[in-house]
């Protein structure tokens, strides 16, 4: 092996190692944000259960909205005005962050 072939052999090893290290060290420093991440695929999960589900959901709200209607009235106001505030912080943070 002539020594041009050896220097790159042995480059290439040491990046491949050094690779190896910022990956570790990486997923060290991700471990922080491992609960956050747990609780998005929890939200994740909880949504296409309610995604494959959707007719008992539509069976939940009718019973409600039956047995206690103002409740039911103040409950869905609530939760078109959070609908609302999500859907324009998206749009602020991608016209914030463009991708």
């Amino acid at each position: 092996m002539n020594q041009r072939r050896l220097e790159l052999a042995l480059k290439k090893q040491r990046l491949q190692m050094q690779a190896a290290t910022q990956r570790l060290q990486m997923a060290q420093q991700l471990q922080v944000f491992a609960p956050v991440f747990d609780a998005l695929q929890s939200v994740q999960r909880v949504g296409a259960w309610a995604r494959r589900h959707s007719h008992w959901l539509i069976v939940a709200g009718v019973a409600l909205l039956v047995i206690r209607p103002k409740a039911t009235v103040r409950w869905l106001r609530r939760g078109f005005l959070a609908w609302q505030v999500v859907r324009r912080a998206r749009v602020a943070l991608q016209a914030m962050i463009p991708l």
